[in-house]
């Protein structure tokens, strides 16, 4: 082995550990910042120095490397380090990356059509909100490639977004919920206050676990969050049983400080086997939010305070609890009706 192989050569390295597929990083005679794929180590250091040489004596780059365009490996790159910045859920957004790289990372990013990655999410996804999530993605990777000019256009914004059915709403009869609370008394008492808490604010579990005592105002009886799938604020009130749960739970620990968690584990293998002792089929946690806001919808709450209060980006989402509530269409028809 060459001594020099050993050494971190700036400019030289392997994109995929243990890959021994070498790439290096330049800068031409124009300026211009450069990638190119190699192979072995030691051709990479080789190539790199022929090329920072030619720089010095003002060779221009051969017009097939200087038109060869950005591989979409490249683009990802950037699209990592835009996660990080921004999207909280970040592990998905890198495993879908991850996969969409496998057939498309070698690829020169101009060169790929809106009908390869129609051909290619109707291939790998099975269901319209997968096909959409990877869609964005693409988009999301050309959307920020041209806005850096490192390609010329954005071939996902051609590829035609699937319609997503939005199912039948699952949430708690007032049979189940008696059932579930007889086995978290009987199994899982001090697990009570959670439930209370999910049913009693809609909170997604990403928020609701991700509180912390500064955040729960016990005094003025309200939930401040200030991080949420939407990126925006809201403040939630506190009914009578949610002010009980939270009130128990600080019980538990009244040292605690401002900045920890309320909550120290998700509920898993204790709410699994709640829901299968009480004999309920078909409900999960996230289905607490769809009881919470049906629940207001039955009772008549407008569609407008729901959204407020579940932090719905769009009435659309919405509307969808509003047929549990027949009240004012019944009224509405009563008006014309003969006399």
């Amino acid at each position: 082995m060459r001594n020099d192989e050993s050494k971190t050569i700036r400019g030289v390295w392997e994109r995929v550990p243990s890959s021994n597929v070498w790439w290096i990083r330049f800068r031409d005679a124009d300026g211009k910042l450069r990638r190119e794929k190699v192979g072995r180590k030691a051709d990479a250091i080789d190539l790199l120095n022929k090329r920072r040489n030619e720089r010095r004596v003002g060779v221009k780059m051969p017009d097939s490397l200087r038109n060869a365009g950005v591989r979409l490996n490249l683009l990802a790159d950037d699209i990592e380090t835009y996660s990080k910045a921004h999207h909280r859920d970040q592990k998905h957004v890198l495993s879908r990356l991850k996969k969409i790289r496998e057939d498309f990372g070698e690829r020169v990013a101009d060169g790929i059509t809106p009908q390869e990655i129609d051909a290619w999410l109707t291939k790998n996804t099975k269901k319209p909100g997968t096909s959409n999530r990877y869609r964005a993605l693409f988009s999301l990777i050309f959307r920020e490639a041209l806005r850096n000019g490192k390609v010329k256009g954005n071939p996902a914004r051609l590829v035609q977004q699937k319609r997503e059915e939005n199912g039948v709403i699952r949430w708690l009869t007032d049979a189940e919920d008696v059932a579930l609370r007889t086995v978290l008394e009987e199994h899982f008492p001090k697990k009570i206050p959670e439930l209370d808490i999910a049913l009693g604010t809609g909170m997604r579990l990403s928020e609701q676990y991700g509180l912390t005592w500064g955040t729960v105002d016990l005094v003025h009886k309200e939930i401040r969050l200030s991080k949420t799938k939407n990126y925006s604020s809201r403040t939630i009130p506190m009914n009578s049983s949610v002010l009980a749960a939270f009130t128990e739970l600080r019980g538990r620990v009244p040292r605690a400080k401002k900045s920890e968690a309320v909550f120290k584990q998700l509920p898993r293998i204790w709410w699994e086997d709640a829901i299968q002792k009480s004999g309920i089929v078909d409900f999960r946690w996230h289905d607490c939010r769809h009881t919470f806001c049906s629940r207001l919808a039955m009772k008549g709450v407008n569609l407008k305070a729901i959204q407020v209060l579940a932090g719905h980006k769009t009435i659309a989402m919405t509307a969808r609890y509003a047929h549990l509530d027949d009240a004012a269409l019944r009224a509405a028809v009563d008006l014309i009706a003969s006399k």
